[in-house]
């Protein structure tokens, strides 16, 4: 099946084009990160609890993980400009209404919109790269650039949240982002090509709610449970999220167009991106979100050293997206040894919770951001390789949604495990679920 493609008002060039579609990746995780480095503070301005605090760092992850794979069929149904465009606007609202947050309660509230939002986002804006970028060579440079913005965004975003939040207060970054998405809105609706699916399918609506249902019923559990797992309510949120997520694989099952194809998994290609995608959001992605928290709790760092720490894995991953291309290896298999990478610097941080070294941590946080900075790109050529051209926006919605699930999930996961078995009891367990990953898609790969 085909993708329709219509140009702009004028001619784009290339890398005109590709730096628009950067920044929507780029300004998500800008956001996204702000709360890791300013949680404590955010947490003191809205009186919040340790639960609240939890439900600032997670809010985002959980609007991301719910509305993925509604946005990414919407973007291929609808127009993949439109979707970003529409999705630039309400990010910038949503922002907005986190800096001006009265309580704890709207300002999860404005991050879980943020999350819908930064879902549109990203999967339009990788929609519309697969359309554009048809050439093998071409996808790659691509892909290597869009997935680098992942890891650059997280270095950034920790040094602008300590500038802005020491200069301006617990809300400073947000006037600044909240700018950027209004600026993506105009140059994404003046320079972009539109492009859609030849042939739409119809709204999955029982198959959103069901999704939307699990993900919501999953992630609240997993964030209560930290208060007592034998909670009758979070016993009754983890049977519900059980049987929302049934429904919704019987839904996909029995549906004529679902939203998610079931068939898609029967491609090893996708099936890799997809567990991958799951696999770095909970043992990559969720561990190095939660250890700012511990570390400015346990070895009393400060904002700015937090955002040292985070800067340098961020800058260490951007650099190897970046030069990943030259790698011969195929999506599948950069994944994996991306993997391995990411786990060999999750074990070499133990020890730094009983004592902060910057000898320790920086060849520690260099490895692993390594690893993460090459999954980026594997990942995101797999969420477009991996499925018919028709469907870009439903591979990057899938692709994206796994890695949210896993990332939202993990947070209170990663929080519960350090709770009962110390940081560096949480950090082995990441290490091994990422190696243990790592071999399980070499030996898929190589069977395909």
């Amino acid at each position: 099946m085909a993708t329709t493609l219509t140009p702009a008002k004028a001619p784009t060039r290339t890398g005109t084009l590709l730096a628009i579609l950067c920044a929507a990746p780029l300004l998500v995780i800008l956001n996204y990160s702000t709360p890791l480095i300013l949680a404590p503070q955010t947490a003191a301005h809205l009186h919040a609890s340790a639960t609240g605090q939890t439900w600032i760092i997670n809010a985002i992850s959980l609007g991301l993980a719910v509305p993925l794979l509604t946005s990414g069929s919407l973007a291929d149904n609808h127009g993949r400009r439109r979707v970003l465009v529409f999705g630039a606007w309400l990010f910038a609202a949503a922002v907005l209404l986190a800096a001006l947050a009265p309580n704890t309660l709207v300002f999860v509230a404005a991050r879980i919109i943020q999350g819908a939002a930064s879902a549109a986002l990203l999967t339009s804006s990788l929609g519309i790269m697969g359309a554009a970028f048809t050439g093998a060579d071409d996808r790659r440079r691509a892909t290597a650039v869009y997935g680098a913005m992942l890891g650059l965004g997280v270095g950034v975003g920790g040094v602008l949240a300590a500038l802005l939040g020491t200069a301006w207060g617990w809300n400073g970054p947000y006037w600044l982002y909240a700018a950027a998405a209004v600026g993506l809105a105009l140059a994404a609706r003046a320079v972009l090509p539109e492009s859609r699916a030849e042939h739409p399918r119809r709204a999955d609506v029982a198959g959103t709610i069901t999704l939307g249902l699990g993900v919501a019923a999953l992630m609240s559990s997993l964030t209560l449970g930290r208060q007592g797992w034998s909670d009758p309510l979070v016993i009754a949120l983890l049977i519900a999220a059980a049987v929302a997520t049934a429904a919704f694989v019987l839904v996909q099952l029995r549906g004529r167009e679902p939203m998610l194809d079931p068939g898609l998994f029967a491609r090893p290609a996708f099936l890799v991106a997809s567990l991958g995608a799951l696999v770095t959001g909970i043992a990559v992605i969720s561990m190095m979100s939660y250890l700012p928290t511990v570390y400015q709790s346990e070895t009393h760092l400060g904002p700015i050293e937090t955002a040292a720490m985070i800067a340098i894995w961020s800058t260490s991953a951007f650099v190897v997206s970046l030069q990943v291309k030259r790698i011969a290896l195929t999506p599948g298999m950069l994944l994996a040894l991306a993997l391995l990478v990411a786990g060999a610097g999750s074990a070499l941080l133990v020890g730094l919770s009983g004592g902060w070294s910057w000898w320790h941590a920086v060849p520690a946080l260099l490895v692993a951001g390594a690893g993460y900075g090459a999954a980026n790109p594997a990942l995101t050529r797999l969420s477009i390789d991996s499925v018919p051209a028709d469907r870009g926006g439903m591979g990057s919605g899938v692709n994206n949604t796994m890695r949210y699930i896993g990332t939202a999930a993990g947070i209170p996961i990663i929080a519960t495990l350090t709770d009962a078995v110390g940081t560096d009891g949480a950090l082995w367990i990441c290490a091994a679920i990422a190696a243990l990953a790592a071999a399980g898609f070499a030996l898929l790969i190589r069977r395909a």
